[in-house]
Parts: structure tokens; sequence; C-alpha cells
């Protein structure tokens, strides 16, 4: 079996750099709606998380996506996805003292070429 050709380096690095510009572009955008970042891809042992966020006593895991129609951004967050997201969250949360008086969520925001990025709270 061999490595992946020159092409499809390239197009894993656009892609790459494509979902680290959306990341960006979704915490700027969070963060201007009185979001404090906590983690950028929080990995824990079964899943990442683009962003965790807090606001007030709430803590939102963020699943980002570039996509150039809101809806298949919203649609390319699969149930597996959502349980690896989940189990991240818990992950995250587990380590936290606090962890007894905050609530939490799963949310995605949809970033589009040249759009406001768009939030969806509480979307799995």
């Amino acid at each position: 079996m061999t490595g992946a050709g020159p092409l499809e380096r390239d197009s894993r690095r656009r892609a790459e750099r494509r979902g680290r510009r959306a990341e960006l572009l979704a915490a700027l955008a969070l963060s201007l709606k009185g979001y404090r970042i906590l983690a950028w891809r929080y990995r824990a042992p079964y899943g990442e998380v683009d962003l965790i966020v807090r606001r007030g006593d709430t803590i939102a895991f963020v699943e980002v996506k570039a996509r150039a129609e809101t809806r298949a951004g919203v649609d390319a967050v699969p149930f597996e996805a959502q349980r690896r997201i989940a189990a991240a969250g818990e992950h995250f949360l587990s380590r936290r003292r606090d962890f007894a008086r905050l609530s939490w969520r799963n949310d995605v925001v949809v970033v589009r070429p040249w759009r406001w990025p768009i939030h969806f709270e509480e979307a799995f």
C-alpha cells in the first residue's frame, strides 16, 4: 500500500486550512456574541470538539463546518460525529470542578463563503 499522492495531499492541506479559517471566524462570531473561548480543537480519548465556549453558566461544545450552503453544514454532522463530540464534551466537563453548576449543549456553526457565520444552538 502506498501513501497519498501529491494531489491528494494538496487537497487535504487546503481542506485543513479552510477548516482552520472557519474555526477562527466561528470563534470571532461567538466572541462577539459574548462567549468566552475555553478550548480549540479539544481532544479526548473518544472524540474531538472544534470549539468549547462559555457564556455565564452554559458551556457549548461547538462543531464548525465550512460549507457553501447552510443546510449542507448542518447535515454534515452525522450521528456518529455527534456521539464523538458528546463524548469529548463529557470528558471536558468531568475535569471541571464547577461541573455541577454548569449546563451544557452541543452547537453547530456553519461558515459560508463571504457571509457571517450562522450559530445553531442545541443543534443535536
